[in-house]
């Protein structure tokens, strides 16, 4: 089962594809459906065919956001939370070879704008990190074993909180 929880920049950028594809994006299709429906036979004309499909694929898309964003929960960043990971929390770790990656624990829902440095809140990196601090050492079940990684730096941002 997939958490409810998203960072409110997270649920900003949902908020703004649904207002996008409703107010730009569909009725732009819309207006092409049917154009291309009056003139005449469906069965044979591409643009129809392709817009009408384009419609279809937008429309589960609102659909899906509508449902989704009523189930969310948005974790704003809270003081109690400083020098540990939580949600929301970029996270500077390093493996024993010198390896270092800096990560994002964030909801499900926001591992779709392919940040490369967002992990999902479910994940076992993620998992691994909670309530953790800065030199901290933390052990991460992979496909290929076991791996160790260390607590480098822990940082929010508090510019979410400021948009309330």
């Amino acid at each position: 089962m997939k958490s409810n929880l998203i960072t409110r920049a997270g649920h900003d950028l949902l908020v703004a594809e649904l207002k996008h594809l409703w107010h730009e994006e569909r009725p732009e299709i819309t207006k092409k459906v049917n154009w291309a429906a009056s003139l005449g036979d469906r069965s044979e004309n591409a643009d129809y065919q392709y817009n009408k499909q384009l419609l279809r694929k937008i429309d589960r898309r609102v659909r899906y956001l509508g449902k989704r964003l009523e189930e969310l929960r948005i974790i704003d960043y809270s003081p109690e939370q400083a020098g540990k990971v939580y949600f929301g929390a970029w996270v500077d770790i390093e493996n024993e070879l010198g390896e270092e990656k800096t990560l994002r624990i964030v909801g499900v829902d926001e591992i779709y704008d392919h940040h490369p440095q967002h992990i999902s809140i479910d994940s076992p990196m993620a998992r691994a990190l909670l309530s953790k601090q800065v030199d901290d050492e933390v052990e991460v079940v992979t496909p290929s074993g076991k791996k160790c990684w260390y607590i480098n730096a822990i940082r929010y941002e508090l510019r979410e909180e400021a948009s309330k």
